[in-house]
């Protein structure tokens, strides 16, 4: 593990090179990969871990017991999955995370965090700390989400969330996290039914699509 590479992350942001290297090996990091399409943690499983994705990404995904799927959000190099199960070990997860790509993930053994509230490490409180952070920015993409999925039609729905992410990247022209059957899933949609809607915004000159690169006009 590179630690000049994690230092970059949230998740260990403020953190010196040794308090970085004590914490990995308190909490029992270890790695592993994933191939594209494989489930990295099961719906109803429980976990003490977090994931931190080092390479690849993943996708937060809502599977029902009718083959239904949705999309709850995609997580780059960098950011974290699965902090609230791991803190809560005993709740079963109520999502399954899958490998969007070849990826390789930290895991962290932050289920210990709680019973190490009298431990006087500097990197214990710059780490829950982090979560918390990490915690409210979530908070943050499923309000988001709330937003995007709450118009009636398929047009609001998708001018909503490329609205959005223009004003989170402050551009009007930029790639999605997702191709055109997770965006669908995302935004609660039939894939057909969003690829004749994102036709039609393009002959009325709204915006530019190729792929899941997108131009507003």
């Amino acid at each position: 593990m590179d630690i000049r590479t994690l230092k970059k992350t949230l998740l260990f942001q403020g953190m010196t090179d040794a308090e970085i290297a004590d914490a990995l090996m308190t909490l029992a990091a270890h790695e592993k990969s994933y191939a594209k399409g494989e489930t990295i943690l099961n719906a109803g499983s429980t976990t003490g871990c977090l994931g931190l994705v080092l390479e690849g990404s993943a996708t937060i995904e809502s599977n029902d017991s009718w083959g239904n799927r949705t999309i709850l959000g995609h997580v780059e190099p960098g950011q974290v999955f699965a902090e609230t199960f791991a803190l809560l070990q005993h709740e079963p997860l109520l999502v399954d995370v899958t490998a969007s790509e070849a990826c390789r993930i930290l895991f962290l053994q932050s289920s210990i965090i709680p019973d190490m509230q009298d431990r006087q490490e500097p990197w214990v409180l710059k780490y829950v700390l982090n979560l918390l952070t990490i915690s409210a920015h979530k908070n943050l993409l499923l309000s988001g989400r709330s937003f995007h999925t709450s118009p009636k039609t398929i047009r609001g729905r998708v001018m909503a969330y490329l609205n959005s992410i223009s004003l989170q990247k402050n551009l009007r022209e930029f790639d999605i996290p997702f191709d055109r059957q997770q965006l669908a899933d995302y935004l609660n949609l039939d894939r057909s039914a969003l690829s004749k809607e994102l036709g039609r915004m393009q002959r009325d000159g709204l915006i530019s699509v190729r792929k899941n690169h997108f131009v507003l006009f």
